[in-house]
Parts: structure tokens; C-alpha cells; sequence
């Protein structure tokens, strides 16, 4: 059974399950940040560059398994299967939310 997760977050995971890279940036808002890894990714133009090539490019699709709140942040983890090496690789998502859009999203393995 998956999370409940916030509704950003909910349609992002659920547009990932489905490589849908239009539904995935819907969640952002216009100046979100992305860090991953220690790389920041700044607005839609930079994420989606991104997505399209970490994500879509190699079929990465991650199935959250548990959340939790630390302070404004939503903390969501879980395994992440696709054509990389390691595949699977549990993934923590740090999200911060502005109302319904993602302010902030910072990945790590």
C-alpha cells in the first residue's frame, strides 16, 4: 500500500509511473529549485532538462513506501527501479511545498 502523500507530490509520482514528463513538471511551481545530488536546477526550463534525461531517459520510477513531516518539509522514501546501475536504489525526496505546487525537491541515494 503506498503513502498518503500531498497532492504535488501524489501527481508527480503518479505522472513518473507513467514516464509522463509534462504531468511530472505540472508539479513544479514556475520557480522551483531541484538539487540533486549537490546540483541545483533552478525554474522549468533546467528541471525539465533534468527529468527528461534522469528520469525519462532511463525509465527511473520511483515507488514511494513511506513519508513522514519534518518541519515544512515533506519527507518521502523509497525505491527507485530503471535502466541505471544499481537499479533498484532507495531514494530519499526532501519536498517543500508553496500550496499546491513543489517550491523545492532535493534527491538523494
Amino acid at each position: 500500500m503506498s503513502p498518503e502523500l500531498p497532492s504535488p507530490i501524489a501527481d508527480y509520482v503518479e505522472a513518473n509511473a507513467r514516464l509522463d514528463l509534462d504531468g511530472m513538471m505540472k508539479s513544479f511551481a514556475a520557480d522551483a529549485v531541484f538539487l540533486d545530488n549537490g546540483k541545483r536546477f533552478e525554474g522549468h526550463a533546467e528541471i525539465r532538462a533534468l527529468l527528461e534525461e534522469m528520469v525519462v531517459g532511463l525509465k527511473a520510477i520511483f515507488s514511494p513506501d513511506a513519508v513522514r513531516h519534518e518541519g515544512q518539509a515533506v519527507v518521502v522514501e523509497g525505491p527507485a527501479h530503471g535502466e541505471f546501475p544499481g537499479s533498484p536504489i532507495r531514494f530519499t525526496y526532501r519536498v517543500e511545498l508553496d500550496g499546491d505546487a513543489i517550491r523545492t525537491m532535493e534527491v538523494s541515494a
